[in-house]
């Protein structure tokens, strides 16, 4: 068992409080942090939290509960500073994307945190799904030959779905769009070299910033991948990971993920066409832990047994998807001009 603590338990920190922490048996709670009193009384009276585990401060929480790992699911501006504190005071950490707001914050979070040996993991809860593991593991396995294109869409519609974060800067490429980034970089196995993006406000949209998009990116094995995405669709919604369509030398893997707008148990989809072929379905395999769980579930395995899994996403690892959204969201800004993702990550 890993004794953790939670930092953060607003709308989404109580989600974790109610639908995640719960169903990972290797987890035991020994503390939940907030300085909001409603926010303490909130996971006292709906979930029994005993009132001894609640804390207002990190450091009373850290050096009086015994915990090993912190669970910090916080807005995003406050991730830098809670990180940075829960690896000075020893802790191993798992954090909400996107883990920083900066380059320069996430780099010095990774060097504190390897000074520290400690692990710091992001949870990039797309990776833990059946489609785009099996999805990962063809492309590993040369299934079809080099990929030369990859297609993604991604379509909601917000002000009919509950969006409610109409004010949010870059509220596709920063809020949305990481779960796709990221997704690439793991299913491909590869790194991006260079993207364009173009963002735009539809007429009528509540948005204040540009919700809708569409990324051109060059990854380094050659791979180019067309991303089209929006919050203002009016076309059919798409699950929640995208339509994917991956184009290779000898046949097309076509796949979507986390449909939960269609059916809650998020059926997952994945068929091959070998070239001239008829389409295959493929049955996926299940997995004990998905979601939000299967990164729960992995770093408490981690810190366990010190084997670290293919796909782990730790924040190194991580410093390549927000170089993503940094890259996308500064050619957007410079009209669509190429941008290299060197420039942005150094």
């Amino acid at each position: 068992m890993v004794k953790a603590i939670q930092i953060g338990l607003g709308a989404w920190g109580f989600s974790w409080s109610k639908e995640v922490i719960p169903n990972v048996p290797s987890i035991e709670m020994v503390g939940y942090v907030d300085t909001s009193p409603e926010a303490q009384q909130r996971v006292q009276t709906e979930l029994g939290i005993d009132p001894k585990l609640c804390y207002a401060s990190l450091e009373d929480a850290a050096q009086r509960a015994g915990a090993v790992l912190a669970i910090c699911t916080l807005r995003t501006e406050a991730h830098y500073p809670v990180v940075k504190r829960c690896l000075e005071l020893g802790l191993h950490v798992l954090v909400e994307k996107p883990f920083t707001t900066t380059i320069a914050q996430g780099k010095e979070l990774v060097a504190l945190a390897k000074a520290q040996n400690k692990l710091l993991m992001v949870s990039q809860n797309y990776r833990h799904q059946p489609a785009p593991i099996a999805a990962a593991k063809l492309v590993a396995s040369g299934k079809f030959g080099p990929l030369s294109m990859v297609s993604i869409d991604f379509r909601r519609h917000g002000p009919s779905q509950g969006y409610r974060y109409w004010d949010m800067p870059d509220p596709l490429l920063a809020d949305m769009s990481i779960h796709h980034f990221d997704l690439m970089r793991y299913v491909l196995g590869d790194e991006a070299k260079r993207l364009s993006a173009r963002t735009w406000n539809p007429p009528g949209s509540p948005f204040q910033f540009d919700p809708t998009g569409v990324v051109t990116i060059e990854f380094a094995k050659g791979t180019m991948v067309t991303y089209r995405a929006s919050w203002m669709s009016s076309q059919p919604v798409t699950p929640w990971a995208g339509e994917w369509v991956m184009d290779g030398a000898e046949g097309t893997i076509s796949w979507t993920s986390r449909d939960h707008f269609r059916d809650k148990r998020g059926p997952e989809k994945l068929a091959l066409r070998p070239l001239d072929g008829e389409v295959e379905p493929v049955a996926l395999d299940a997995i004990q832990f998905p979601d939000r769980t299967g990164t729960l579930s992995t770093i408490a395995r981690v810190i366990e047994t010190g084997e670290i899994p293919v796909g782990f996403s730790s924040g190194e690892d991580n410093l390549g998807s927000l170089a993503l959204v940094q890259a996308s969201i500064l050619s957007a800004s410079r009209g669509g001009d190429w941008v290299e993702v060197a420039e942005v990550i150094g």
